[in-house]
């Protein structure tokens, strides 16, 4: 199926954005703090055509049954709905007036922690940028597509996804200061020291919007507001001088910003040295840090993460906002074959679903096509 299948004429925009992996710098972009994130390959197109009153059609080539309607006067922050009021939320937060027909189609795997939402947002907002001459940077996109998500959607997420989504650049990370969205681009050359990043789809679909998110949100605000001071200011001498002001899950929570923010600065000058040996032992150190303090892992992700250090990976953590999703291991090219099956047969030991495994290189961030 196409957008001409699905509304019997050619769009007058095609626009596509890419899922992220995030190598360091896991729950801080709520925090002021520092993110290092890459683009993948694996990418949503939109297309798009106007029309000439207030509805909006929604369909998607996943969902060939059924398309979705609703009106322009209709958008409503906080209604019911599924994956419609993404894309529903961008049209609302642009400010835009108009009838339009979309037509999705989403490649970024659902569920994985690989952010098919931002993907889903930024394709959108590219889109109607183009289309209405909005004249905006990626800045202002990504803060448009935040808000989206945040008050459009409900779900309270930093603006890493939709940033690095925007702003992804082929062959580097992108250390991102969530404070000011300004950016610097990291070569992330792993082909010529023979490595590459093999992402672990654990199959443990999640769901943030549930609550665990938002909580853990809520307790390093706490945590900041205690100490007058954000995870992203506050030293690591100070958390520990000043724990007795903060109760146990807000000490645990901060206790992983503040090292996870420190982390992502000395990972940036491991990858500028080509130290991958250092980066692996940060990038486990986060794992330890999300699993331990944050607790967002879970058995499936905790397992994923064990068999690949096991198999001889450098580094590898859970990504993404966890409860579920996708783990990431650095190996030697070598070792990929060896990898994927210590982590397939940990899997079967436990009982659990079998694992999906891919490769991605740093990729081109939205454009149109």
């Amino acid at each position: 199926m196409s957008f001409e299948d699905v509304f019997g004429a050619a769009p007058d925009v095609i626009a596509a954005a890419p899922g992220r992996v995030n190598l360091i710098g896991e729950h801080v972009d709520y925090s002021d703090g520092f993110v290092l994130p890459f683009a993948i390959s694996n990418r949503t197109t939109v297309a798009i055509k106007k029309r000439n009153d207030n509805k909006i059609r929604l369909a998607s080539a996943q969902r060939q049954s059924s398309i979705f309607e609703t009106t322009i006067d209709d958008l409503q922050p906080g209604a019911d709905g599924k994956w419609e009021r993404y894309p529903l939320g961008v049209v609302w937060a642009l400010g835009i007036k108009a009838g339009l027909d979309i037509y999705v189609d989403g490649r970024v795997p659902l569920g994985a922690g690989l952010s098919s939402s931002a993907a889903l947002e930024c394709s959108i907002a590219t889109a109607l940028n183009e289309l209405f001459d909005l004249n905006l940077d990626v800045r202002d996109l990504a803060r448009a597509t935040q808000k989206a998500e945040n008050d459009y959607v409900g779900m309270p997420c930093g603006i890493m996804d939709q940033s690095i989504s925007l702003m992804g650049k082929s062959g580097h990370a992108l250390l991102l200061d969530c404070r000011d969205l300004s950016t610097k681009l990291v070569p992330m050359d792993l082909a010529s020291s023979g490595l590459e990043l093999l992402i672990i789809d654990t199959q443990a679909h999640h769901a943030l919007i549930d609550g665990g998110y938002a909580e853990r949100r809520a307790a390093c605000e706490s945590a900041a507001s205690k100490l007058g001071k954000s995870m992203r200011e506050l030293t690591f001498a100070e958390l520990e001088a000043n724990k007795s002001k903060l109760t146990e899950t807000e000490y645990r929570r901060a206790h992983h910003a503040v090292t996870e923010i420190a982390r992502v600065l000395d990972c940036v000058q491991a990858l500028e040295a080509k130290d991958f040996v250092r980066v692996g032992k940060l990038i486990n150190q986060s794992h330890f840090s999300l699993r331990d303090d944050y607790n967002v892992s879970c058995p499936e992700l905790d397992v994923a993460v064990d068999a690949s250090l096991s198999a001889g990976a450098l580094g590898s953590r859970m990504v993404g906002g966890g409860f579920g999703g996708s783990a990431i291991a650095l190996v030697n090219r070598a070792d990929i074959e060896k990898t994927k099956s210590a982590v397939t047969k940990a899997f079967i030991e436990k009982g659990f679903k079998a694992p999906r495994f891919f490769e991605s290189l740093p990729s081109e961030g939205a454009e149109i096509l």
